[in-house]
């Protein structure tokens, strides 16, 4: 801990980086019932903290390392920041990046003066060629956050908070992907203010360090999520492991939903729109406030970044009232006869307002509703349930899942009578020329796709949910063809929502 606390004290990241703000959030305070505060990290020179870790990394390299220039691989916030760092000390930089990823970060690191190489459809894949062009041009590496400098630089925001705070903190909401910023504040903290509660917050599809620390050893996830690519690590570090094994209170995991209503939070606090990644300590903050019903506690969000790209905010948008719990998803069947409609709406739902509603008609004997609505303050999901049953109507809470949200609710009435042997899958694609092509080139001849739809959500990966018609005697030549695909699926062929609706 000692030696940690001297790296960050002095640490050189001031020659780059700006001490942000520690700005209070007034209406988000009344609204949780305690002292809300953002720590404004969006507010960097490239929006993000890891400029901090990224140049005092490398301000602190030897001569000889610093006249090799500086490689790394990133799809993002990192890149920019040792793009940032290089051009600031007159380095060279490479960054190796997924070809997946948007060309708004892509053009951020070039206009940095970082030669910029495409490769793989993630991070893993551009950090195997990272490895091999370190080695083929000798240049010396910056990882993203297992670094003891990297760390003490990101460390600098817990200094910052206890001088603008005068340490009267309660606890401190971390974003958590590769561990660095969570073990550089942590080990600060508890150094100086071992009051204060230092809580990490992970998506629950890339939780990493809540199931490393559960099994007290580093774990490998098969998969990590795709909304918050800023923190969508396999590993964590070895280094910010340990610092995070002794230092940190707990994990929280949070939801995609969650995550979007904490951007809207954040948004309305700051008028600013933060990543994700970004936001997953608000995201952890009002969901620790929901669940443990603390009050009068002043509580900090670290606004970790804000590299949205543009086109993600109709998602955002459009899973924002999940997220927030204000809008919760239903289907309903009523007897497909004159007026049952009307009869449902007027007595039914009187009073109750509808966010979303969809039907049509399946047969002469009952219709299928799929529809949104709004909670009455005061109403849980399970009692609007048990009112529809009470009122004759058999229904099925659609609010938490994932494949209603993400493709049902744009495709309600596709049922085929045709489509008698049809299994569904729901298909990750890297969005890059040519992938949808090679998915199609590659699949049995005799396989009819029976269902198809695709929307693009302005990220790195596409969705697609198909559905495929597969002869038995095909089954052995279809598990290849999924292996050797390489993209992530899930198939859905049992899911209820698809039994109701397609």
């Amino acid at each position: 801990m000692q030696q940690m606390l001297r790296k960050i004290l002095t640490s050189k990241v001031y020659e780059a980086a700006v001490e942000t703000p520690l700005e209070p959030a007034p209406q988000l305070s009344n609204e949780l019932n305690n002292q809300i505060y953002l720590k404004r990290e969006d507010l960097q020179p490239v929006f993000s903290f890891k400029l901090r870790g990224a140049y005092n990394k490398i301000a602190n390299l030897t001569p000889e390392e610093q006249a090799r220039g500086v490689i790394a691989a990133s799809a993002g916030n990192h890149a920019q920041g040792v793009a940032f760092s290089a051009q600031k000390l007159g380095l060279k930089a490479l960054i190796v990046m997924p070809a997946t990823t948007p060309q708004i970060k892509i053009d951020a690191v070039q206009s940095f003066g970082a030669e910029v190489i495409l490769h793989g459809d993630n991070y893993s894949e551009a950090a195997e060629r990272c490895q091999q062009l370190q080695v083929d041009r000798n240049m010396t590496y910056i990882h993203p956050f297992d670094d003891e400098l990297v760390i003490a630089g990101q460390g600098t925001v817990a200094d910052e908070l206890l001088r603008q705070s005068a340490g009267k903190l309660d606890a401190v909401f971390v974003p958590v992907g590769g561990g660095g910023l969570i073990a550089g504040i942590a080990a600060y903290l508890k150094a100086l203010a071992p009051d204060i509660k230092v809580i990490g917050v992970e998506p629950t599809d890339s939780d990493a360090m809540y199931r490393s620390l559960a099994a007290g050893k580093r774990v490998t996830l098969d998969s990590v999520g795709i909304f918050a690519d800023g923190v969508a690590v396999r590993q964590v570090g070895k280094e910010t492991f340990e610092l995070c094994r002794k230092y940190v209170d707990e994990i929280i995991r949070v939801s995609t939903d969650e995550l979007c209503g904490a951007i809207k939070s954040v948004y309305q606090a700051t008028r600013s729109i933060v990543e994700p990644a970004g936001a997953l300590g608000m995201a952890g903050l009002k969901q620790y406030v929901r669940t443990t019903g603390v009050s009068g506690k002043k509580l900090v969000a670290i606004n970790s970044g804000a590299n949205m790209n543009f086109e993600r905010l109709r998602y955002v948008s459009e899973r924002t009232l999940t997220g927030e719990g204000s809008e919760s998803l239903f289907a309903v069947t009523i007897p497909e006869k004159p007026g049952a409609l009307r009869h449902f709406c007027s007595h039914v739902l009187d009073q109750t307002n509808i966010t979303e509603f969809n039907y049509r008609l399946a047969d002469r004997r009952i219709a299928q509703l799929f529809m949104g609505v709004s909670i009455a303050r005061g109403q849980t999901r399970e009692e609007f349930s048990q009112r529809l049953d009470a009122a004759g109507f058999h229904n099925l809470d659609l609010t938490e899942n994932e494949l209603a949200k993400t493709h049902l609710r744009y495709m309600i009435g596709g049922r085929s009578v045709e489509a008698t042997q049809e299994r569904l899958f729901r298909f990750w694609f890297p969005e890059r020329p040519g992938a949808l092509t090679r998915f199609l080139a590659d699949m049995g001849a005799d396989w009819n796709i029976s269902l198809f739809h695709y929307r693009s959500q302005g990220g790195e990966y596409g969705r697609v949910l198909i559905g495929l018609e597969i002869p038995e005697q095909s089954e052995a030549q279809f598990k290849k063809f999924l292996a050797d695909l390489g993209y992530h699926y899930i198939e859905e062929t049992d899911d209820p929502a698809y039994r109701l609706f397609l």
